[in-house]
């Protein structure tokens, strides 16, 4: 195995740790480093007897479960291309991504997925279901091959060149891209991430991400295996509040990442069903969105660990910046801190270097960092610009060098020529007592150009209404800033990662006041 391949570290970590806990399916078994490795290279040469070659596109739809550790891990062993995709997906959408990713063999658990098998059926793709029935079994393939091919297996060598993963971007502006990662991508991306938060083999997490998703993947599962830790995947395949602390205390958790919307609902879990006691965690770790300075200070104080706030995205394998353990320097409110394992740099719409505390455009560049995107000349061309990869967020770096971010280039609101940062917005409004979640966005707006909205949605229990939060509003934001029109909501629209789009959620709520005529954002 070459030495930078995330497929080599695994294996190279299961000769160091192999009677370790690797990943345990919660209330059912546990799987050590050893077996894991053993597991996986059985699965990978079923992959090869199935007639899945170096370079394939293999699409796995599976809940959080084992088989998709290790079917994931067992096609990239071979050399082919693994593409996780959210087994939410309606058939179009199915049918949209397996088509673009060129996909040749879709994976789903033994249960199926029959939106899924639908749109392979369609597209001509052979479907076959995975399961492991034990820690002590192998995994067993449906349609299964004749014989695993462990000759073949022994002769594939993973190189660092290799493209291992494939996933989507969110599509927040435009259509999805198609993102390639590398064996030497997830390698950089998960050594950059055991070095900031220093994981060992003694730590221990619960996976409450989607495994489909690159921060759960990389940041809660990969890094963990990498680094001879151990995960623990909740029995129902996905996050759940009402299990989530009794999983952390039986696994002896020392951390776990989370998107802020899973943060405020473990919060919210904790001020009306307190446990009777927590684990002892080095640090949560919160990342994909803004993590407003009064919900830091509240998770901090209910759960008595630090709050480490970063900053990520697919193109970058993950992992860009974060604010670094209570040892090594202070984390800062309101900053995505420094960057880790790769340059970043502040550049002007020439490409001119900013200097401290002036807003530009955040660029990366970095062996985690992608090379391009699927078939798309245009995206690639605005993308690499300079030198450097182009992220689409505006920020600063303060004079310690720590990161702060205003917003996407696309979704600053220009009301009559001011810049006004949403992420500032919503910091104002999660600082009130009684609202639990909250987004500002920007909406079209025949005298200033645009002009800014929120939704809000109350604490349990509370009156709160439009009237007290424009008035709270006023009081902690220039004029200018104040949302023009304040919706009071009981939930927000998400994407499958629990992520808020101010573009999603502005269609959400213009809707609702004008059928007449919605506006088309990033058309």
């Amino acid at each position: 195995m070459s030495s930078s391949t995330l497929t080599g570290l695994l294996k190279h970590v299961a000769g160091i740790f192999p009677s370790r806990r690797a990943v345990s399916v919660s209330g059912k078994f546990d799987v050590t480093h050893s077996r894991l490795n053993q597991i996986v290279e059985d699965a990978a040469a079923q992959l090869v007897a199935a007639g899945v070659n170096p370079g394939d596109v293999v699409a796995l739809t599976f809940p959080n479960t084992v088989e998709f550790v290790v079917m994931f891990l067992a096609v990239i062993r071979i050399r082919a291309t693994a593409a996780p995709l959210n087994s939410a997906y309606t058939f179009d959408e199915f049918e949209f991504y397996l088509s673009d990713s060129e996909s040749k063999i879709l994976l789903t658990s033994k249960e199926g997925n029959e939106p899924a098998q639908a749109a392979a059926a369609k597209l001509n793709i052979p479907h076959i279901s995975a399961a492991l029935p034990a820690a002590d079994s192998d995994i067993i393939l449906s349609p299964s091959p004749a014989a695993a091919d462990t000759t073949t297996l022994s002769k594939l060598i993973n190189h660092a060149s290799d493209v291992a993963l494939f996933l989507h971007t969110s599509g927040t502006t435009s259509r999805p891209k198609g993102v390639p990662l590398t064996q030497n991508n997830l390698y950089s991306s998960v050594q950059n991430i055991k070095q900031v938060y220093k994981l060992t083999e003694s730590d221990s997490t619960v996976i409450v991400l989607p495994l489909f998703h690159v921060h759960g993947l990389v940041a809660g599962l990969l890094s963990s295996l990498s680094a001879g830790a151990a995960v623990a995947l909740p029995a129902a395949g996905r996050f759940s509040a009402s299990t989530f602390w009794s999983d952390m205390n039986k696994h002896k958790a020392t951390w776990y990442t989370a998107v802020p919307t899973i943060h405020q609902i473990i919060f919210d879990r904790h001020l009306s069903k307190p446990e009777p006691f927590y684990p002892k965690l080095r640090f949560i770790r919160s990342c994909s969105a803004s993590l407003a300075p009064a919900v830091m200070a509240r998770l901090e104080e209910a759960f008595e660990a630090p709050v480490l706030e970063a900053y990520a995205m697919t193109e970058a394998s993950h992992l860009m910046a974060s604010n670094p353990l209570p040892e090594v320097g202070p984390h800062k409110p309101g900053s995505v801190g420094k960057g880790v394992g790769q340059e970043m740099a502040i550049l002007n719409e020439k490409g001119v270097l900013q200097g401290a505390n002036v807003n530009g455009e955040v660029c990366i560049r970095g062996p985690n960092v992608t090379r391009g995107y699927k078939n798309n000349p245009d995206a690639n061309k605005s993308a690499f610009e300079f030198g450097w990869f182009h992220t689409g967020d505006v920020g600063f770096f303060d004079s310690d060098g720590y990161l702060h971010l205003v917003g996407r280039i696309k979704e600053l609101i220009n009301r009559g020529g001011e810049k006004i940062s949403p992420i500032e917005v919503d910091a104002v409004l999660l600082s009130h007592p009684e609202v639990a979640q909250a987004v500002a966005f920007g909406v079209p707006d025949d005298k200033y150009g645009e002009e800014i909205y929120c939704a809000v949605i109350p604490r349990e229990g509370s009156n709160l209404d439009e009237a007290e939060v424009s008035r709270f509003c006023r009081k902690n934001l220039a004029a200018y800033k104040v949302p023009k029109k304040v919706f009071i909501t009981d939930s927000l629209p998400k994407t499958a990662t629990g992520k808020i789009q101010r573009r999603i959620v502005a269609e959400h709520f213009l809707a609702q006041i004008s059928t007449a005529k919605v506006p088309k954002f990033g058309a």
